[in-house]
């Protein structure tokens, strides 16, 4: 067998695998009901906001980021030009 027609097979069997993943997770999805949704999301969210009071600085990259923002506004500010009156 040539190594492309190799490849070739490898591939396929590569987008089948993807495939049976795919529907078997969409098989268990739609399995729930939506009593089960509910309270699966509210779950979640009472363990988001339990561990986001539980720190006392939930968002320190939110924070560094906005200063780097604050930076290259600064940098990219339009100066007036001297002599140049605003019309």
């Amino acid at each position: 067998m040539r190594w492309w027609k190799a490849v070739g097979l490898a591939g396929a069997a590569g987008v089948v695998a993807t495939g049976v993943v795919i529907v078997r997770a969409e098989r268990r999805r739609r399995a729930y009901t939506p009593d089960q949704v509910r309270e699966q999301l509210h779950m979640r969210f009472a363990q988001a906001t339990s561990a986001r009071t539980g720190t006392e600085n939930p968002t320190p990259a939110a924070q560094d980021a906005s200063g780097i923002r604050v930076r290259i506004r600064r940098l990219f500010r339009r100066r007036p030009q001297p002599g140049h009156r605003p019309g």
